[in-house]
């Protein structure tokens, strides 16, 4: 995948996995931090690949 396509991905989890914290479900709660930080990580993995090139 490409930097942008990471970054997309990345805030997309992110977005979700906020939301799933906000309902009153603890382990639908759990699951939106598992995914926000999934988030997180591919926006990281695309800064990277835009720094390095998408070669990597």
């Amino acid at each position: 995948m490409g930097e942008l396509t990471d970054k997309i991905k990345g805030n997309t989890n992110e977005a979700i996995g906020e939301a799933k914290q906000q309902s009153g479900d603890a382990e639908t709660r759990a699951e939106g931090r598992q995914q926000e930080a999934k988030g997180k990580a591919q926006q990281f993995e695309g800064e990277v690949k835009g720094k390095l090139g998408d070669d990597i």
